[in-house]
Order: C-alpha cells, then structure tokens, then sequence
C-alpha cells in the first residue's frame, strides 16, 4: 500500500504595504478645486478680513509671488538658473512708474515731474520718456520691454550653448549694470532713491484705501491667472519638450528640435511675467528703486521658488510669499543677518530638499516605502 504525501502549503511571501487606493475622480478635480479654493481665500476672504496695512503686505508678496511662477516655468521645467530676473521685474516697475509720474505732474499742470524739477533736469522732458505719457504704450512696455531685453539676451546666449553656472553669471552681470546705471542717472530716473510718492493710477487716487484694495484685487486676479496659464505650458506638449531639454539636450536635437528655441521661449515668457509684476508692484507698494532689482533682490526670487519647490508651481508662490514675508519681519530686527540667512536658505533647499518644501511629502513617502522593502526583506530572508 503506497502513501502519498501531500507538498506542504506555500505561504505567500509578504509584499510591500498597499498604497493608498487610486482615485482618478478625485485626482482630476484635485488641481481645480485647489485654484478655486485659492481665488475664494485671495479674492473673497483677505480682502474682508485684513486690514488695509496687512492687505497692502500681502500685495507686495503677490507680486513676488507673479515672479515666482516664471521662475517655476523656466528653473523648475527648464533647468534654467535665472539670477538675472530682477533685471526685467525693474524693466516692468521703471515703465509703471514713468507712466505715473508724467500722468501726476500733467493732473497739477507740470511740465516736468517732481523730481527732475527737484534735480534741475535740463532740456526738458528726456526723448525716451515721452512716449510713456500715453497709457496703452506704457502698459505695453511692462511686458513686452522685459520680453525684448530677455529676447536678446537668450539669442545671444541660448545660440551659443551657454547653460548653468555661466548663464547665471551673466543673468547676475546684467543686473548689476542695470542697478549701476540706474544710480548714475539721477536727474532722469531718481537715482538711488528711485521713482516714488504717486498720486494717482489711471484715474484713480492712490490715496483712497479703497482704490488701494481695487489695486490689491487686481494682482490677485494676474496672479492666479498667470498660474493657470503656466499649469496648462506644463501639461502642453511644449511642457514636455522643455523637460526633456533640461533632462538631455542632445536627445532633443537628434529629435529635430532645436533646445535654443525651447529655452528662449520659456526664458522670455518668465521675463514677461517678471515685468508685469513689476507694474504691479509700484501701484501696490508706492516705489521703484535700484535696490529691488539689483543682484541680491535677483537671488532672492530663486530663493523664494527654491524653498517652496521649483517644480511645483503652487510650492515656488508659495515659497516666494513666506520668504518675502520673512524678509519683511526678520530684515527689520535683524538686518545684518538676513542676507546670510537668504544665502543660508538657498544652500539648503538646493543641497539638502531640490524639491522643495513641495517635495517633503514625497520624499517621506519613499523613505516609509523602502523601510518597509527592507522589513519585507528580513522577514522573507
């Protein structure tokens, strides 16, 4: 009589703990109900809740913030370190505020603002600040001047194969230049005190805490208007294209494209946005000086982009506002250590966190998943 013996059961080895369960329904409305929650808190709750003082801050780093999206689309997709975005944001300001101190000296009947009267400008008003009296060439001029400078500047540089450490230095001359000449034309641009003390914003007074808030709302809208526009370039097809320029230009090229032409256009459209958030910012904080747009405040954007996540779009404004807001509270009881803690800062979001605040999750995550990997490992050993 023969026995059979049966195999003993094997007991399946245990995997890796289930992540949580895919939800597609909730991932496609997860973006749009994020920008719809960030409208209703900017436009609908700061404004009733803060004051005029606090509202006027949170303007200013709004603006910071419009900045912080171009560098989100040209760093964070590109891999473009551009240091240099001072330059266009001071292009966008100087252009606002020209436009503001002809318009006040023509409401009083001036023919000349106030402080080129105070400066003893000769000849009379500059050939190159006529135009900007009218209100269409000067709004224009914001974005399209940043634009044609950018423009120019990446033929240049772009053409020639010119990337990391020597883009950024050059980006950092161009806007030591600017700052320097800005300071040696004191009778035609202010100086080192800038433009400053506007009346009135195309028709309205700047006085009025009312038209500040107008004002407050209006960077608001172009700010979460610019975010939208930089979501769909990075689900584009061009957004792919510039990773894939940052990722391995040589590839791109064997494609048949050409990597020059994908890098200038992100780079000019930061450069746009950069100098309309300079407009903005001259109504909403009342002055435009070579101090904001020279090398330091130039870093300082990349900072703000850095620390919340230059590759995340909602993480690099995010960012830009807390770091603008801590300049704003720190600078004040510490100015001799702000600019050591700016750089500070930047040596470790880059270093320690690439991703940014924005990456903190994701990179917990991964760390969770592969302890539990290694648990799986000993225990099937």
């Amino acid at each position: 009589m023969t026995t059979t013996s049966t195999p003993p059961a094997t007991v399946p080895a245990a995997g890796p703990p289930a992540g949580p369960p895919d939800r597609p329904f909730l991932n496609r409305f997860r973006i749009p109900a994020a920008f719809l929650l960030g409208a209703v808190l900017l436009v609908g709750v700061a404004p009733l809740v803060l004051s005029d003082f606090r509202l006027g801050l949170l303007a200013k780093y709004l603006c910071y913030g419009i900045v912080a999206v171009g560098v989100s689309l040209a760093w964070g997709r590109g891999g473009l370190l551009v240091l240099g975005q001072g330059v266009f944001f001071g292009l966008g300001g100087y252009a606002m505020a020209m436009h503001l101190k002809l318009a006040d000296a023509a409401a009083t009947g001036q023919p000349l603002p106030d402080f080129m009267q105070l400066y003893g400008t000769e000849g009379g008003l500059p050939w190159w600040w006529q135009p900007f009296a009218n209100p269409a060439f000067a709004l224009a001029m914001t974005v399209l001047l940043p634009m044609a400078v950018a423009a120019l500047l990446g033929v240049l540089v772009f053409r020639r194969r010119v990337k990391g450490a020597y883009f950024a230095i050059l980006s950092q001359a161009l806007a030591a230049a600017l700052a320097i000449w800005l300071v040696g034309q004191q009778a035609t641009t202010g100086g080192t005190n800038g433009l400053t003390d506007f009346q009135g914003f195309f028709g309205y007074d700047l006085n009025d805490p009312v038209n500040q808030r107008m004002v407050y709302v209006i960077i608001a809208i172009v700010l979460l208007l610019l975010m939208a526009l930089a979501r769909q370039l990075f689900v584009s097809r061009y957004g792919e294209l510039l990773i894939a320029v940052r990722d391995s230009e040589e590839r791109v090229r064997f494609l048949g494209y050409n990597p020059a032409n994908v890098k200038l256009v992100a780079y000019v459209v930061a450069a746009g946005m950069a100098g309309l958030a300079g407009a903005l910012f001259v109504p909403a904080v009342g002055i435009i000086s070579p101090a904001l747009i020279g090398i330091v405040p130039s870093i300082g954007f990349v900072i703000g982009a850095a620390v919340g996540g230059r590759a995340s779009l909602v993480g690099a404004v995010l960012g830009a506002i807390a770091v603008a807001w801590a300049q704003s509270t720190l600078s004040d009881a510490w100015p001799a250590g702000w600019t050591y803690l700016q750089g500070l800062l930047f040596v470790v979001a880059v270093g320690f966190l690439p991703g940014g605040l924005a990456s903190l999750t994701t990179v917990l995550r991964r760390r969770r998943s592969t302890d539990g990997v290694r648990a799986t490992k000993g225990v099937t050993a």
